[in-house]
């Protein structure tokens, strides 16, 4: 039971950070799309390294089921880690709303100008990239070590920092439904789908170099 906590703490600090970083600048105009990158690629590194040993630091729905896919997570906490992970993100989102009101935005991640195609294959292949990181620099489904916290914080970085503006660089299904309840809800699914099958593919990729 604690691996779940775990996760749901872990989701819990990803959103509160990553997405209150998209609410500030917003409010102050002062984090930038570079500050709100690095946050992102901060408290994700900040979290590995805090509960990696305990429940691998997934924080993620997408990589839960990646894991599961490529044979290195059981299929029966597949269905408790996705849960945890998205309260432990709605629970962000719900603090966030009550302490920023005076923000625009709750950190949706939004398709650009409604061009959903760009968005759609923009987030597959950032999460296929993400979790190819993942799967290479982990033991198992555990996330936890020098490398892997760097390694694994670097990649979500610079891929909000240059994808951000674009497709709001979401990666993790959890992060995009989270602010969506509470403001923004259009075209969530690219978020949930896109993501999902970005991961999913990157364990055949994976494949290809290991086996």
């Amino acid at each position: 039971m604690k691996r779940y906590w775990a996760e749901l703490i872990g989701s819990f600090i990803l959103v509160f950070v990553g997405t209150g970083a998209i609410m500030i600048n917003d409010i102050t105009g002062q984090v930038t799309n570079l500050g709100i990158g690095l946050s992102f690629g901060l408290v994700v590194m900040v979290v590995i390294y805090s509960i990696g040993d305990i429940s691998g630091a997934h924080i993620n729905p997408a990589v839960t089921i990646a894991f599961w896919i490529s044979k290195k997570f059981e299929g029966k906490d597949v269905i408790f880690y996705v849960l945890f992970q998205i309260i432990g993100a709605v629970l962000a989102s719900c603090m966030l709303y009550f302490i920023l009101p005076e923000s625009n935005t709750m950190g949706e991640t939004l398709v650009k100008d409604g061009n959903w195609i760009q968005s759609f294959i923009l987030e597959f292949f950032l999460s296929l990239i993400l979790m190819f990181v993942i799967l290479n620099v982990s033991t198992g489904s555990k996330e936890k070590g020098i490398i892997a916290g760097i390694s694994i914080g670097a990649v979500v970085a610079f891929e909000a920092i240059f994808a951000g503006p674009i497709c709001g660089a979401s990666m993790n299904p959890a992060r995009s439904i989270a602010p969506a309840i509470f403001g923004n809800a259009s075209f969530l699914w690219v978020y949930i789908v896109a993501t999902t099958l970005g991961a999913i593919s990157s364990v055949f990729v994976y494949k290809l170099i290991k086996n």
